[in-house]
């Protein structure tokens, strides 16, 4: 990011050489390479108009609601204990046999397979509200809930982030062809209550399951409250952790990366964290990580700790939106200098001087401040790796 951020404020460096931003709107712009695939999206489109075709020509009955239900939650736990807790985070173990059952139910939601979902999640939380991170809202709401699925750039499962479960070659072979689950779901659903079960049941849970999974990028890391000090934006939102069994803890799940449990008190709910806790009693799953007492009371931003992450993407959106101040004055004036005095030009040429030498100054601040947050970011990384609230 620092590297970026030096080129962007260095002043000795050209206009014309100095990364394109969208003026006063994000901290970080996205590549010509990020852009959506309009083509390519036509089938997620396409879901979500047969969706509300599906509403209008056959309404809701109790059958198709029943159905709508039981496939979001259903579906949504698989994506919130298998993709995302198990093979993102590993904070729990289980044996191999589920682990197939946790990748086959997963890529029931039609979100990609394991590896492409838990491959970028991990690079998510290694490079969050960088410009690194495939997701961040600082690079636009939009983009961060919705728009990188729709690209080309992050088609493909980085797979050198997840190789421990690349390993196995069912796992692979689910990931390779994902998009046989869902259609398998979607017959299943047509056979179970015709037309309306295919469209109502299967394809309206399935974009409501697409938004609710989106919602954790993107309003999770824009509206909600911040409990501990991290190195990102993240919130926690009571109401998407209702709808996402326990994911909109997200605050508490960027503290503290590798717990089974999100909700960490018991106010804050989290069906996900229940249902692996059943599992365990039964002894499908083991180990399941918790925060301790000490964790969870430690680095409070009430209590005094540095927020680190706001302070970083408040000063991310204040170096893109000096860098982006130019001065306009210097067209106008050669536009009306065959208009106005010698003398009135000569001023304004001072004035667009004594502007430039500010700006100058103001960009050397903010990039030192830049600089020390990001010199404080590793050391708070390094502790947290020492305190095991982090992956090495």
């Amino acid at each position: 990011m620092m590297d970026h951020v030096s080129t962007l404020l260095d002043p000795l460096t050209p206009v014309d050489e100095r990364p394109q931003r969208r003026r006063g709107r994000h901290a970080y712009e996205r590549s010509p390479d990020e852009r959506v695939n309009k083509l390519a999206s036509i089938p997620f489109w396409l879901i979500h108009a047969l969706a509300l075709l599906g509403i209008v020509l056959f309404g809701f009955s109790t059958k198709t609601v029943v159905l709508c239900i039981v496939l979001f939650f259903g579906r949504m736990w698989f994506i919130t204990a298998g993709y995302h807790r198990y093979f993102a985070h590993r904070s729990y173990k289980t044996s191999r046999f589920f682990q197939f059952v946790l990748a086959v139910g997963g890529a029931t939601a039609a979100q990609k397979g394991p590896l492409w979902w838990a491959g970028h999640h991990r690079n998510h939380h290694r490079e969050s509200d960088t410009e690194l991170d495939v997701h961040s809202p600082l690079r636009g709401f939009w983009w961060s809930h919705v728009g990188w699925i729709l690209c080309d750039k992050y088609d493909k499962a980085p797979v050198d982030r997840i190789r421990d479960f690349a390993r196995y070659p069912e796992i692979r072979f689910i990931d390779k062809y994902n998009g046989v689950p869902p259609w398998i779901l979607g017959v299943v659903s047509f056979l179970i209550a015709g037309w309306a079960g295919l469209t109502v049941g299967f394809f309206l849970s399935t974009v409501l399951l697409w938004h609710n999974t989106f919602f954790v990028n993107s309003v999770a890391h824009v509206f909600g409250r911040r409990r501990y000090a991290t190195e990102d934006t993240s919130r926690n939102n009571p109401l998407i952790a209702i709808t996402t069994m326990g994911e909109g803890w997200h605050n508490n799940h960027h503290y503290y990366q590798a717990s089974a449990r999100q909700g960490f008190f018991w106010w804050e709910i989290d069906l996900t964290y229940y249902g692996l806790k059943a599992l365990s009693w039964v002894r499908v799953v083991s180990d399941l990580k918790a925060p301790t007492t000490a964790v969870k009371y430690s680095n409070w931003i009430k209590d005094g700790a540095f927020d680190i992450g706001m302070f970083k993407a408040n000063w991310a959106r204040a170096a893109a939106a000096v860098a982006n101040t130019e001065p306009s004055w210097g067209d106008r004036m050669r536009v009306r200098k065959a208009h106005a005095g010698e003398a009135i030009v000569h001023r304004r040429e001072e004035v667009t001087v004594a502007m430039s030498v500010k700006k100058q100054a103001l960009e050397e601040f903010v990039h030192d401040s830049l600089e020390s947050a990001e010199e404080l970011a590793q050391l708070n990384r390094r502790r947290a790796r020492d305190v095991g609230l982090m992956e090495p």
